[in-house]
C-alpha cells in the first residue's frame, strides 16, 4: 500500500521540493498550506499528478485530515527575517499552537513526525560550528526571538510527545539553504544578491560582510531530510552545508557568475544578527550517511538560472 505524507507549509520553498521528492519516492502527498508565505506557482506542476493534493489551511487552527497518514513532516512557518519580522504573531502562533496540532493529528493517525526546526535555536552563538549539543545564544524579547523561540519551543514540544507518547519523532534543524523557488524578495542573503546583481542595483551589505555563513543547495537539503524522516533517530539533527563562507565572498561569487557591475553598499548590521554560522553535521554523517554534494559555484549558477527565467 502507498504511503501517505501530508506537508505543512507545503507550498513553501523546501516544503514544495519535499512535495516533488515524496511524490518520486511513491508516495501520495497532502500538501497543508494557508498561503501566508508560500506560493501556488511553486506546486501548480503537481496540481493533476496522481497522489497529490493540496488543502489550504492555516495550522494554527485544528487540523482534520480524513485517512491514514503514514508521514506528517510540520514546515508551516514564516522563515525568513523579511517574514517573521512582518507577521511575529503569526510566527509564534504556528511554531506553538502549529505544531501542537500538527503533533495531535500525529498522534491520532500514529504517524511519524518530523519537525522543520533552524540553526536559528543557536542564536548568536559562542560556539562555531555548532553542534547540536550546543545550547546557543538567543535574546528572547528581541526582533529576531519571535522566530528563535517559536522553533524552540517547538523543539521541546515535540520531544515531549516523543517521551510521553512514544510519538515516532524527528528534528532537522536546518541551516541555510538557497536553490530554485525561493522568492525574489524572500529577505535572504542569496535571493537579495541574486535580485539586486541582475537588476545591476547596489548590494546590500549589513554590517561589515565578513559575518560568515554555510549555504546548502535545495536538492542536498531535501535529500537529508528524507534520511532523517526514515532514520531511527530521535535527537535533533543538524543538516547543512558545512563550507563556511563571508558574507562578502558571497556577494563577489554572485557579482562574478552575474556578470553584474553592481558595487556593495554597507548598511547597519541588524538587531541579534549571528555573526557566524555553521553546522557541525558529524552526527548527520554517521547517522544518516548523509553529506552535502553540490558546490557553492554549481548551486548558485542553477539558482541564477531560475531568477533569471
Amino acid at each position: 500500500m502507498k504511503k501517505t505524507a501530508l506537508i505543512t507549509g507545503g507550498a513553501g520553498f523546501i516544503g514544495s521540493h519535499l512535495c516533488d521528492l515524496l511524490l518520486e519516492k511513491g508516495h501520495n502527498v497532502i500538501c497543508v498550506d494557508n498561503l501566508l508565505t508560500g506560493k501556488m506557482d511553486n506546486i501548480r506542476h503537481l496540481a493533476r499528478e496522481k497522489g497529490f493534493e493540496f488543502v489550504k489551511h492555516n495550522v494554527s487552527q485544528y487540523i482534520n485530515i480524513k485517512g491514514r497518514i503514514d508521514y506528517i513532516l510540520h514546515f508551516a512557518s514564516p522563515a525568513s527575517p523579511t517574514d517573521y519580522l512582518k507577521y511575529p504573531i503569526q510566527t509564534l502562533k504556528v511554531g506553538s499552537l502549529g505544531t501542537h496540532n500538527a503533533l495531535g493529528l500525529a498522534k491520532a493517525k500514529r504517524a511519524t513526525f518530523l519537525l522543520a526546526s533552524t540553526s536559528e535555536v543557536y542564536g548568536d552563538p559562542l560556539v562555531n560550528p555548532q553542534p547540536e549539543k550546543y545550547w546557543g545564544n538567543v535574546n528572547p524579547i528581541g526582533p529576531r526571538g519571535v522566530y528563535d523561540e517559536a522553533k524552540r519551543f517547538a523543539e521541546a514540544i515535540t520531544m515531549a510527545y516523543h517521551r510521553v507518547h512514544s510519538l515516532d519523532t524527528k528534528i532537522a534543524r536546518i541551516f541555510n539553504t538557497y536553490g530554485e523557488r525561493m522568492r525574489h524578495n524572500d529577505g535572504r542573503a542569496i535571493p537579495n544578491f541574486i535580485s539586486q546583481a541582475i537588476k545591476g542595483r547596489p548590494i546590500t551589505m549589513y554590517g561589515t560582510g565578513k559575518q560568515t555563513r554555510s549555504f546548502c543547495y535545495i536538492s542536498d537539503m531535501v535529500r537529508g531530510l528524507y534520511k532523517l524522516l526514515v532514520s531511527r533517530t530521535h535527537d535533533p539533527v543538524n543538516l547543512g552545508n558545512p563550507a563556511e563562507m563571508t558574507l562578502l565572498d558571497l556577494a563577489g561569487l554572485i557579482i562574478e557568475n552575474t556578470g553584474s557591475g553592481s558595487r556593495i553598499v554597507f548598511e547597519k548590521l541588524p538587531v541579534d544578527d549571528p555573526k557566524v554560522r555553521c553546522p557541525d553535521i558529524r552526527k548527520a554523517r554517521t547517522l544518516l550517511g548523509w553529506s552535502p554534494k553540490v558546490h557553492i559555484e554549481e548551486g548558485l549558477r542553477k539558482t541564477i538560472s531560475y531568477f533569471l527565467s
